[in-house]
Parts: C-alpha cells; sequence; structure tokens
C-alpha cells in the first residue's frame, strides 16, 4: 500500500474533480477533508460509507483510507504534520489531545452538532480567501483558522468519545468525565473525596457509581486517560521524562517508568523510540 508525506508543517488544497478514485493508501500526517460539494464513497480501514456536501473527516497516520467519486466533487484538504503541531502553544496543544490518541474511529463525518456544519464550512471558505491573497499577517490568520477548525473537531470527537464510553443515560457522568479531563494534571482534585465533594456523592458511593456506568473503575479510568496523554507527549514532544512526570503528577521518574510499563509493556523512553522509527 501507498504511503504518502508532506514535506512541510502544513498543506492546503483544493480539489474539484468527478472522476477521482484515490487508491487506499496511508499517510504519514493528519489530514482534514471537507466535501463543499458533491458525492461519493469514503473507503477508511476497510469501511465504505457515503458521503455528500458538508461532511468533514479526520484521518489519522495509522489510517488507510481513500474516495470513490460519484459526482462533481469539491473537496478541501488540511493536511498538517506532529512539527506544526509542536510549533503551537501547549495549552492549546493540550486541549487537542483527544483528537491525538481517537485512534479507532468508523468512516463518516465527524460533526456531531448540526450548528458546526456551517461553521466549519465558513471557515473552510474563509481559508480559501486568505490563501489566494498576500495581505499582511498571511500566515498567522490561515493558521489561527486551521486552529479554530481542528479545535472544532476536537469538540465533536469528545463528544463522541463520551458517547461511546457511556453504557447507560446517566446526567451525572458526563460532567464527571469533563471534570477529570479538566483536572488529569492535578492530582490533588482527582482523588475519590475531592470528586465525591464535587458533585455531592458520598466518598464510598462515587467509585461504585462511576464504575456502573461506565463499566471502568474511577482509579482504571483516571490511570488510562493520563497514560493515553503521555503516549501523546512522546510521540509529539519532545519532552525530558522528569518533565513529564512533574506534568502528570508522578513522583519522580522512576514512578512514571514502573506505571507506564506496567500497562504498556514497554517504559517510556523504549515507547518512544519506537514510534520515531515507525514514523521515519
Amino acid at each position: 500500500m501507498e504511503t504518502k508525506n508532506l514535506y512541510r508543517p502544513y498543506e492546503l488544497e483544493l480539489l474539484e474533480t468527478s472522476q477521482y478514485t484515490a487508491k487506499p493508501h496511508r499517510n504519514t500526517f493528519f489530514e482534514m477533508v471537507f466535501t463543499l460539494e458533491g458525492k461519493g464513497i469514503q473507503i477508511i480501514n476497510g469501511h465504505e460509507l457515503p458521503y455528500a456536501s458538508n461532511k468533514f473527516f479526520l484521518i489519522f497516520p495509522e489510517d488507510h483510507h481513500g474516495f470513490e467519486v460519484h459526482e462533481l466533487t469539491r473537496f478541501y484538504f488540511i493536511r498538517f504534520t506532529d512539527s506544526y503541531l509542536k510549533t503551537q502553544s501547549e495549552k492549546w496543544v493540550k486541549k487537542m489531545e483527544y483528537i491525538f490518541h481517537n485512534h479507532n474511529h468508523l468512516p463518516g463525518c465527524i460533526l456531531k452538532t448540526v450548528t458546526d456544519k456551517p461553521l466549519v464550512r465558513a471557515l473552510i471558505e474563509a481559508l480559501q480567501r486568505e490563501t489566494s491573497n498576500d495581505f499582511p499577517q498571511h500566515n498567522e490568520v490561515v493558521e489561527q483558522l486551521m486552529n479554530t477548525i481542528i479545535t472544532i473537531a476536537a469538540r465533536n470527537i469528545t463528544l463522541q468519545q463520551h458517547a461511546n464510553v457511556l453504557k447507560q443515560p446517566s446526567t451525572t457522568t458526563l460532567p464527571l468525565l469533563n471534570y477529570i479531563h479538566e483536572y488529569i494534571y492535578q492530582p490533588d482534585r482527582l482523588k475519590a473525596e475531592c470528586i465525591a465533594s464535587s458533585f455531592n456523592f458520598s466518598p464510598n458511593y462515587i467509585s461504585e457509581y462511576f464504575k456502573k456506568t461506565t463499566g471502568e473503575s474511577l482509579q482504571q479510568y483516571i490511570t488510562s486517560y493520563k497514560l493515553k496523554l503521555i503516549e501523546t507527549r512522546l510521540q509529539y514532544t519532545d519532552k525530558r521524562m522528569s518533565e513529564i512526570a512533574y506534568e502528570f503528577g508522578f513522583t519522580d521518574e522512576s514512578h512514571l517508568n514502573r506505571i507506564f510499563k506496567k500497562y504498556k509493556g514497554e517504559n517510556p523512553t523504549a515507547y518512544r523510540k519506537r514510534y520515531g522509527e515507525m514514523n521515519r
């Protein structure tokens, strides 16, 4: 299967075609595709699903994907590498981490809110206009528009992940998950007693309730989520292990190594090296 590379931090492309068949291939970069007009089939990881206008697709480096065009289609491609992500603010990257570890999504549009479809289309059209001129601060405006689109994608993936996690309807579980995500860098706020107090639960009941509604224990979910974020640090940043350990509230680097190896089967240094070799 063909592998495609990107030799710049990001790339924008408008493609209009009625006879386009993109054979399934693998990218070494992230790709977002918005269909301005047209109909056809999206193929990703062996799945097929019809597409139409105003559909928005997110494709990861690990994905095998392609398109079959059945009717004149205008695609807008936004491609970016991990090097582009590294140039953004650390605060922004933290907020986008939902995207980076959501690898097993199914085909189809990622936009789950009706109001986001016209918003993304307007942003895409603004990108088209901005890339056709050479006004002052051109690059800065382009990157701001791109980052807004990525943020909207993250918001919709967040909604999708929450829906997949919940095994039964609950008005409390979603705020609980949001609380964990918000305070994942503050270990004291993630103690059962503190979470229980924030949601008016008894400390003895909070863990039971969480497992009942999500299928995982509270501590298991917190650890799994934290390790997913650490994987992101290892993949997309050059942070030292001591910095990562401090950021996530581990007592020291050896504590991080021990927990990571227990759940992932290898230490963080080996994981980073292996991931780097896979993506050369």
